[in-house]
């Protein structure tokens, strides 16, 4: 099949747009957010300033959609495992939290670039940088709210105060695992089995503490 020039033109435009935020994104995890320039990025991808101002318009609007590349699929996936999980008649805590913690941890698989993704992450926890912090919010809490919905339905027991206590350090350990930073390494296992290993862990111990009065 021949490829019009319209269509060759479109392929190589995302290239050069995925390939500005490939490069933005493992700058940003090694440098964060500020001590990351514009001119390195540019180096990095392989384009000149002229097309990061074409595809983001500035790089405040680069850094937010380094975050949308990866967190628009996040949400998605976690939204449809929530939606599977409350459709099912016997659903429980576990159902409820698989569906927030093995989409999150899926996304750091390293063979799909992940890991410098997670250091993005933290990055946007560490750094007070005021307008990321509003984007993710904007676009990613709402989201976030359906769960807490869904958390609060199962633990009658916690008022919203402690019920979102409790899920702030659930999300602190989630991005810990993401980072897989710790006592326990891969010796042994796929990196399959490990992410298995380590969403299993994770959800007991949460499932746990959520259910203490």
């Amino acid at each position: 099949m021949k490829r019009t020039g319209v269509g060759i033109l479109n392929s190589e435009l995302f290239s050069t747009k995925q390939r500005i935020l490939g490069a933005a994104e493992a700058l940003f995890a090694r440098h964060g957010f500020a001590g990351a320039s514009l001119r390195q990025v540019t180096s990095a991808a392989n384009v000149n300033l002229a097309a990061v101002n074409y595809h983001f318009g500035s790089k405040e609007n680069l850094i937010n959609e380094v975050f949308r590349r990866r967190l628009d699929d996040l949400n998605a996936q976690r939204l449809q495992a929530l939606r599977k999980a409350l459709d099912q008649p016997d659903s429980g805590l576990e159902a409820v939290l698989g569906a927030f913690v093995r989409p999150a941890l899926a996304l750091s698989d390293d063979a799909h670039g992940g890991t410098a993704f997670v250091r993005v992450l933290a990055r946007a926890y560490a750094e007070h940088n005021e307008q990321l912090r509003k984007f993710l919010h904007d676009n990613y809490g709402p989201t976030l709210k359906q769960f807490a919905a869904a958390f609060g339905s199962l633990l009658p027991h916690l008022d919203k105060q402690e019920l979102y206590w409790r899920l702030d350090i659930i999300s602190g350990a989630l991005t810990y695992a993401m980072a897989d930073f710790g006592m326990i390494k891969r010796r042994g296992t796929t990196e399959q089995q490990h992410r298995e290993l380590s969403s299993s862990h994770l959800i007991k111990f949460a499932a746990a503490g959520l259910r203490v009065a």
